[in-house]
């Protein structure tokens, strides 16, 4: 798997949410990049309290849109 990003946010459902995969496992469903952000804390990819940086290719694909794509 090198070269591809940990995180994969995938395409917006018809209500909005945004299925979020962390090394290939379903960590949850983000309506919004705060949930993003706190998928990427659980997982340990940012420390807490440090911001998270979204639009990172290396940390995270973003498919159907990009961080700022949400139904």
């Amino acid at each position: 798997m090198a070269g591809h990003p940990p995180v994969i946010v995938h395409p917006p459902s018809p209500a909005g949410a945004r299925r979020v995969t962390v090394r290939g496992r379903i960590v949850g469903l983000a309506h919004g990049r705060g949930d993003v952000a706190a998928f990427l804390r659980a997982a340990g990819l940012v420390p807490e309290g440090e911001e998270a940086e979204l639009d990172q290719p290396d940390l995270i694909e973003w498919r159907g849109g990009d961080l700022d794509t949400w139904r």
